[in-house]
This record gives C-alpha cells, sequence and structure tokens, in this order.
C-alpha cells in the first residue's frame, strides 16, 4: 500500500509543485501522540504550509486507523474543500464497515490490495501467454510448489534463502499489531493458542463450540478472535452454500489463510500435506479473482462454489488424481 502511495506521489510530482504534497505515515512513533485525537490531524496541515509556504492540495494518510475518530477529520476536510484529495490506507478490512462507512458514504473509492497472484507472478517471470506457459511448464510448476510452500508476498519471492524468516516476522507483527493492539485484547496467549489451532485446522470443518471444546475457551471468545483475524486479512472464514441463511448460520464453518506462506510456516505438522496447501492456494487465488466464497457439503462434498456478477462455478480441488479417488473428486 506504502508502494503505491509512493508511486502515486511520484507521478502527482510531474505534475504539480510537490510542495502542496503531503504524505504521513501514522506507523512511524513520532506521530503517537495524534493518535488519540483526529483534531491534533489540523496542525499537521498548518506546520507542512508553515514550513513551505504552500497548502496542502494532495493528503496521503497511511495506516489512518492508529488515529481515533479519523473519518471525522476526513470527513470535515473534503466537505470543505480543504484539499484537492485525500489518500488512506488501512491494515483491517473494518477501515469502512459501520460507523466509519456512514460518515464518508458517496465520498470514496475503494481498492483492496493483496500480495501478487499467480498470473501475476508469470509475468514478473516473464511468462506473459499461454504459449510461453506450454513452452515453460516446468518452471510454472516449480512456482506453483514455491506458492504453496511460501505464499507470494512480494519481498519473500524475491528473497533467496531467507523466505521462513520473513514470513515468520510478518506473521508475528499482524498477531501483535494488527491483531491484539488494535482491538485491545488482554489475554494475548490465549489468542495466540486459538490463531495456531485455526491455522494448523484450516480447511477443516469445524463450529464454535468443537473449538471451545478442544482449548477450553469460551465459544463467544473464539467468534470474537475469528472477527479479530478476519479483520486483520489473515484469514477468512467461509460458509455453507445454501439459499437458507438460517442454515448457513447453523452449519459447521471452514476457514482459510490468505497467504499460503502463513499456513506453511507456522502451522504444525508431522508431514507435508500437499492437498490441504493446494487447496488453500486456489482459495487464495480465488479471492484475488474477487469471488464470493462457499463450500459444499450435504450429501456429498464439492470444495468451492464461487460466485461472481450473479454466476456460480462449482471448484472441486485435488493436488492428485488416481484411480482411488478419481470418482469421489468427480462426483464433488
Amino acid at each position: 500500500k506504502t508502494t503505491l502511495f509512493k508511486l502515486i506521489i511520484n507521478h502527482l510530482c510531474k505534475e504539480i509543485d510537490s510542495k502542496s504534497i503531503l504524505y504521513v505515515n501514522l506507523d512511524d512513533p513520532y506521530f503517537s501522540e495524534l493518535y488519540s485525537d483526529s483534531r491534533h490531524l489540523y496542525r499537521l496541515l498548518e506546520l507542512a504550509k508553515k514550513s513551505t509556504g504552500v497548502a496542502v492540495e494532495y493528503l496521503f494518510l497511511d495506516e489512518v486507523q492508529n488515529v481515533k475518530g479519523w473519518e471525522r477529520f476526513v470527513k470535515a476536510i473534503y466537505d470543505n474543500e480543504v484539499v484537492k484529495k485525500i489518500f488512506i490506507t488501512g491494515s483491517n478490512s473494518s477501515l469502512l464497515d459501520g460507523e466509519y462507512a456512514t460518515l464518508l458514504s458517496g465520498r470514496y473509492i475503494q481498492d483492496r490490495v493483496t500480495a501478487p497472484s499467480f498470473s501475476e507472478i508469470l509475468k514478473i517471470k516473464g511468462i506473459k501467454s499461454r504459449f510461453e506457459l506450454i513452452d515453460r511448464k516446468v518452471e510454472a510448476l516449480k512456482i506453483v510448489d514455491e506458492m504453496m510452500l511460501f505464499g507470494s508476498f512480494f519481498e519473500v519471492l524475491e528473497e533467496p534463502t531467507h523466505k521462513r524468516e520473513i514470513i515468520l516476522s510478518y506473521f508475528e507483527t499482524i498477531v501483535f499489531k494488527d491483531c491484539i493492539a488494535n482491538n485491545n485484547l488482554r489475554d494475548a496467549k490465549t489468542f495466540k493458542e486459538v490463531v495456531n489451532f485455526l491455522i494448523s485446522n484450516s480447511s477443516n470443518l469445524y463450529s464454535y463450540n468443537s473449538i471451545s471444546k478442544a482449548l477450553g475457551v469460551n465459544d463467544n471468545t473464539i467468534k470474537e478472535y475469528i472477527r479479530v483475524v478476519e479483520d486483520a486479512y489473515m484469514a477468512q472464514e467461509i460458509k455453507l452454500y445454501s439459499y437458507s441463511l438460517k442454515e448457513q448460520i447453523k452449519s459447521k464453518k471452514k476457514l482459510y489463510i490468505n497467504d499460503n506462506g502463513i499456513l506453511a510456516q507456522t502451522s504444525f505438522r508431522f508431514s507435508k500435506d500437499y492437498g490441504k496447501s493446494f487447496e488453500n492456494l486456489v482459495y487464495t487465488e480465488l479471492v484475488k479473482d474477487g469471488y464470493e466464497i462457499y463450500f459444499y457439503n450435504k450429501n456429498f462434498e464439492c470444495d468451492f462454489i464461487v460466485k461472481r456478477d450473479e454466476q456460480l462455478f462449482a471448484i472441486q480441488v485435488c493436488y492428485e488424481l488416481t484411480t482411488q479417488n478419481r470418482e469421489q473428486e468427480r462426483n464433488g
């Protein structure tokens, strides 16, 4: 997100006076005194004009969720035309939910930034057409294997030797900063235990009660922790495909991890589960393609029922098709 900000700023610098652009990284502890009251943000606009002699026209606020009441500040300067354009980023999915969305309704364009997709990685590697994909099939399959083990964060893709270390640092940042700190969770130890359980049992059917019994944690706490994990974009709970909303709510759920690196490098297993990793990888690609995702598990099983533009598709994922599993997989 920050990289996209910098690209936009570089573009603007060619068109306008760069002194009219203000970029603020609100993750920087230097700005911590702003966190408690969004009215302090006005001081930044004043200080910028005082130091450059030029009024701010383009405002960039990175990780804006750190500032309490930021949406009121943004709405006020937008409505009063204090600046020409406002750009904001945040690391949680509820950034524009609830009260935020109500206050800013009709005033924003939202764009979700994901890690590179398989097709984007192929282009980075110089495989730009189906013909090239066929010619370089072995290389493409190697990319799939790497994505299964290490996901697709760009820094991880480019790193030759320390992929796991980078993934673990990302994981710790998401858990402690985006989840525990941002949600003021008191019991960090229990939260981490629940997260590790969810990752190790991803793609399995569960109910809140079953997790509660397995970990000895209240089922309402389990619900809240899953919401926190979803809000931080680490994982997503998907529901049974059904025309009945009541059945969707009552039925068991599944949870998938939004990057395979976190799944493969943080979950405990005695042996590599390629089927599970491949299924999760397909899920991440469906998310990046903008599909609404469900599963089906009544009189038979199908891994994903996906919806986009009012069209439905059934997708069954199988890493290795054999004579033993062929009929079951095709039936699904």
